[in-house]
């Protein structure tokens, strides 16, 4: 008689691909459809915060349940001397560490929330990961896996778990949409995270993810930053199993910087770290963001197509060695996070036109996340507009007014923008749409203001039609010179005014519309 039935082999074949397969890709649905049969409850092919967050959803409990039942059936078995093959030893691993994530994982999630507390100075869960630990050894003895090397240690499935509900509760959490667009970019955030191979991640790469960096392009507006914190916020933290106590927080392991709001001294100050008397105004030592960053932080670079040339050399170099020096000093540091970067510049244009480094390029994208336009998502999905609108008023105004608020501004809009109309400001002007709509009951469009849709002919309408304001038109001629240029100094040498100037000029909503 087989140690495991057809039907137990077929649903533990089933849950090892959910256990670690990317929660956000469609497969996962296929993978629940085939553990439950006929008590698979069908819903929506995207898995979005538009489903509730605060009861789990229909599927996930009943296999937990059908997991756990067989779980305890199966180690039963093991202890009154079953001898199960290899492949069947593997599928029960697999069972066991399904079943063991969702049996602890409200534990996990308070893990989480203490975590994002910026009072909690250390994480310590001595008496958690004891009760982790019993049932760890209880299932898994008695089939002899409980005795691998560290890649398969209690401390470090832990730490995967915590790390697992941690991630989980940033990308669902944060990327609200659902359109096939968006649900895409969850999987690939859930994928820059984990890899595409969950497996081999737990092996070994859980290690070593911080030498993959990032690049992360998008328009303005579309979450481009929201998307780097679900990556630093979800990066693999040890855990001590002696002291109870992980390496770190995770809630100070992001450090971002803009770097189009500042100039290059400054930004190199910000990065490097400076000596004292390295520069006018340098009264003492200073640690940069690279020094001050540890092995599970992350450094975000916004805005990288603005960066300098000579900055581009230093940060190559960044990239290449790992190492690094203060600014006025020669001792060689060490970066030892992870960098992330954005623009929403088309770096391939760039670098054709000589702005930016061929070769610094290819060491930023061994890893590159899109994020959608809005405009995209409600092409898809024209629903998704009321999605978005509820979440931005639940996080502007808490549960007991969002509704109305809501509802208000989805009436406003359909009463007032066209069906067809662009959001140029993607996620961040409808966030403004809805401010605008709370506090005077209506919104402007910019494009109502300054011609930004159809671009260099809009502009020149306005100018024939006599309609623009001296500023506006000022504005308008600033960025598009700089949409010519892609360089401030370039553009304030040519229009003959000062950098800042036009740094303070430019309008980045037009910007994107002439880059288009």
């Amino acid at each position: 008689m087989p140690f495991l039935t057809d039907d137990e082999r077929q649903f533990c074949s089933a849950v090892s691909s959910l256990a670690f397969g990317n929660p956000f890709l469609h497969s996962r649905i296929e993978c629940e459809q085939a553990a439950l049969g006929d008590d698979f409850v069908p819903h929506g092919a995207v898995w979005n915060i538009g489903h509730g967050t605060k009861s789990p959803a229909p599927n996930v409990v009943a296999l937990a349940k059908r997991v756990a039942t067989l779980a305890e059936t199966v180690c039963a078995r093991l202890r009154d001397g079953g001898t199960p093959t290899g492949r069947e030893r593997e599928l029960y691993h697999d069972l066991v560490v399904y079943h063991l994530y969702y049996l602890h994982e409200p534990a996990f999630l308070d893990l989480v929330l203490m975590g994002l507390d910026p009072a909690t100075e250390r994480l310590e869960c001595p008496q958690f990961f004891q009760a982790f630990q019993a049932d760890f050894t209880r299932l898994l003895a008695p089939a002899g896996l409980d005795r691998g090397g560290e890649a398969d240690s209690c401390a470090h499935l832990f730490a995967c778990f915590h790390q697992i509900r941690r991630a989980f509760h940033h990308v669902f959490g944060s990327i609200v949409g659902g359109s096939m667009a968006t649900a895409q970019l969850r999987a690939a955030i859930w994928q820059s995270i984990f890899t595409h191979d969950a497996r081999r991640y737990r092996r070994h790469l859980y290690k070593c993810m911080g030498d993959f960096s990032v690049l992360i392009t998008g328009a303005s507006g579309t979450g481009k930053e929201i998307v780097a914190m679900s990556i630093a916020l979800s990066r693999y933290i040890p855990f001590d199993p002696q002291s109870g106590r992980f390496a770190t927080v995770p809630i100070g392991q992001f450090l971002g910087l803009s770097l189009s709001a500042l100039s290059p001294a400054l930004v190199e100050s910000e990065l490097f770290g400076h000596r004292r008397g390295a520069f006018t105004g340098a009264t003492e030592d200073r640690c940069g963001w690279l020094e001050t960053c540890g092995p599970q932080g992350v450094v975000f670079l916004d805005e990288i197509g603005e960066i300098s040339a000579d900055l581009q050399v230093k940060l190559l170099r960044v990239l290449e060695t790992r190492s690094f020096q203060r600014l006025g000093e020669l001792e060689e540091r060490r970066f030892t996070g992870k960098l992330i970067a954005a623009t929403n510049r088309d770096l391939a244009c760039e670098i054709a036109e000589g702005r930016f480094r061929q070769d610094l390029y290819y060491r930023l994208c061994s890893d590159i996340i899109r994020t959608p336009s809005l405009s995209e998502q409600l092409a898809e999905s024209p629903d998704e507009i009321q999605l978005l609108t509820a979440f931005l008023s639940l996080r502007m105004v808490g549960e007991v007014e969002a509704k109305q608020l809501a509802a208000e501004t989805i009436h406003w809009i359909q009463g007032n923008i066209p069906a067809d109309y662009s959001w140029p400001g993607n996620v961040r002007e409808l966030d403004q749409c809805v401010r605008n709509v709370l506090i005077r009951g209506g919104y402007q469009p910019l494009e109502c203001v300054l011609p930004n849709q159809n671009g260099v002919d809009g502009l020149l309408e306005r100018v024939r039609a006599g309609t623009l304001t001296a500023d506006e038109l000022v504005q308008a001629y600033i960025t598009l010179v700089y949409s010519r240029t892609g360089n401030y100094v370039e553009t304030a040498k040519q229009l003959e005014l000062d950098r800042r100037t036009i740094k303070a000029k430019i309008d980045p909503d037009f910007l994107t519309q002439l880059q288009q």
